[in-house]
């Protein structure tokens, strides 16, 4: 699954570590959601899209294939 996260936090001149205390997660999740590596929770996947007013299908996508 890949995201927009980090277009979004630059958009919003946020780090992730700014992002993480936003949301009440570790700066290292935040990383790992960026990169990939981690696929969040539903309600996770909530919270970052709502704090950057947007819906879950425009910051998260499938890629071909998956």
């Amino acid at each position: 699954m890949k995201n927009n996260i980090k277009i979004e936090r630059a958009r919003h001149n946020m780090t992730q570590a700014d992002l993480a205390d936003k949301i009440g997660v570790s700066r290292q999740s935040i990383n790992a959601i960026e990169k990939g590596k981690y696929i969040p929770s539903t309600l996770l996947a909530i919270k970052i899209a709502k704090l950057f007013q947007l819906s879950v299908e425009d910051l998260f996508f499938l890629e071909e294939g998956e």
